[in-house]
């Protein structure tokens, strides 16, 4: 929610002319109650609906396009991503590898994916050095071994889907730019949770406090009250997502995500690792700047034996891995073959071998059950959010959830503008703030309780705690050039 205010508070504000504030004595000071509490957190979800709201905005907008990436990447790369025709037989990864190498000689294998899937085709994914980060993946038809096609993608995102997640994830600034969003993910629950206190637990004078009350606006409602009731009441129907894409966007964003990071590894929170060394071999030396001894896995990789990647999915299918798996060579002589599965739709499959090529036999296993839950929350949080979870239902659900989350900003801001001042000396283009000096009047235990609890929100979310403090310091200062003997600022 964006900037719901409470009725009875604000228009006593909004009829109030602003000189009767200057006047009021500095030394004043209120009954310190829980009712400061909600006047504190009016003032907050008010210039946290303003300020923030453009961020959501985008994020919404951004993430609303991306939610449809699976049909727009049919729709766009369909002849390279389906086979021609389903056939009965399909051919060794050998035969498609050697096809894919033919076309596209240049750079060196990095993984091969074969697909559950009997419509989709064999991905080959080619590391070239001019690529950067990205890749080149060439499509095979399993049946036929024919090239059906390349593109450069981005850990298996097809160009339009990274320009999508590009999009949404930073604006295409880069670095930078992936502030708006972590800004946004740091907000978002800040306002939800503000605004289903302030809507939930309204003054007495407003409707009767029941199920309906919570859920439905008032029917007979007109203006700036019929505003704030489908805000509100939307904003309740979908409280439970937008926190869940709060959590979930914060866990890989740049700050909050290092935080949350170091809390996996605090508690032993990340997934196993697979042991990728051979039976008795010796973990290669470190040469200067990190890197293995030699030439490294690239030549590895270029080297690696085509038959030897049917091996290595024979012994992981036997191991038990099914439906879509990734084949990655090995890193160095001393390593051993890695076959993960890849299947990101519920129920998911994430287990992962290690292969002895040579020997046609699994040296480690780590599998998904003995993820501790900490790993499957985030590892499943992501997908979701990613709307891949759960197919199509999780994409009209996010779609839903993107649309809603428009339109409580939008209503935000209109009731904003419904709130303004009209009588010809007082009148101003947008409504005002809820008044300063709440925490004032804030119980003295809910001060030594909040203060400490604000200041470590801060440290885990820093991007949540570098914005409250430049609000804070902005308020100061609006609020000592309104002081009276100071400039009036309208």
């Amino acid at each position: 929610m964006s900037s719901t205010i409470d009725q009875d508070t604000q228009i006593t504000q909004d009829t109030q002319d602003p000189r009767d504030t200057a006047r009021t004595a500095p030394e004043e000071s209120p009954s310190r109650s829980w009712r400061g509490a909600r006047a504190l957190l009016l003032r907050l979800h008010f210039y946290a609906g303003v300020l923030i709201a453009p961020f959501l905005l985008v994020a919404a907008l951004t993430g609303l396009i991306y939610t449809f990436t699976p049909q727009l990447d049919q729709l766009v790369y369909g002849d390279e991503l389906r086979v021609e025709q389903v056939g009965d037989q399909v051919r060794p990864l050998a035969e498609q590898i050697a096809a894919a190498r033919s076309a596209h000689p240049e750079g060196s294998l990095a993984t091969i994916t074969t697909p559950a899937d009997p419509e989709l085709t064999t991905r080959v994914v080619l590391s070239v050095p001019d690529l950067g980060e990205r890749q080149r993946t060439v499509f095979v038809d399993p049946y036929t071994a024919n090239v059906r096609g390349e593109l450069t993608t981005w850990y298996g995102s097809t160009p339009l889907t990274t320009w999508l997640d590009d999009l949404h994830r930073n604006l295409h600034l880069g670095e930078t730019g992936r502030l708006y969003s972590e800004v946004a993910a740091s907000w978002l629950w800040v306002v939800v949770a503000g605004g289903l206190v302030l809507w939930i637990g309204r003054s007495r004078g407003q409707r009767a406090r029941s199920v309906r009350g919570v859920l439905l606006p008032e029917r007979a409602a007109k203006g700036v009250r019929r505003t704030r009731g489908f805000h509100a009441a939307t904003g309740v129907w979908l409280a439970l997502g937008l926190f869940f894409l709060s959590a979930t966007g914060l866990t890989w964003s740049h700050y909050a995500g290092e935080r949350f990071g170091q809390l996996l590894d605090a508690t032993k929170g990340r997934a196993p690792e697979l042991d990728t060394l051979l039976p008795g071999a010796q973990p290669p030396a470190e040469a200067e700047g990190g890197a293995h001894a030699g030439h490294g896995g690239a030549e590895t990789a270029a080297d690696a034996d085509p038959a030897a990647f049917d091996t290595a999915l024979a012994a992981a299918r036997k191991a038990g891995l099914g439906g879509t798996v990734e084949v990655t060579p090995p890193a160095d002589a001393s390593s051993a073959w890695v076959v993960a599965q890849n299947d990101n739709v519920w129920p998911v499959h994430y287990d992962r071998v290690a292969v002895d090529a040579a020997k046609s036999e699994v040296t480690s296993h780590t599998r998904w059950a003995d993820h501790p839950l900490s790993a499957k929350l985030s590892k499943l949080g992501v997908q979701g959010h990613m709307g891949v979870l759960f197919g199509i239902a999780n994409q009209i659900v996010l779609a839903a959830i993107a649309l809603g989350l428009i339109l409580l900003t939008l209503w935000g801001y209109r009731m904003w503008w419904q709130r303004r001042p009209t009588r010809e000396d007082r009148k101003t283009t947008m409504g005002r703030a809820p008044a300063r000096g709440a925490w004032r009047s804030l119980p003295l235990p809910a001060l030594a309780v909040g203060l400490p609890a604000v200041a470590v929100l801060g440290w885990a979310l820093p991007v949540l705690g570098v914005t409250l403090l430049a609000f804070l310091m902005i308020d100061v200062a609006v609020g000592l050039v309104r002081r009276p003997g100071g400039t009036q600022a309208g």
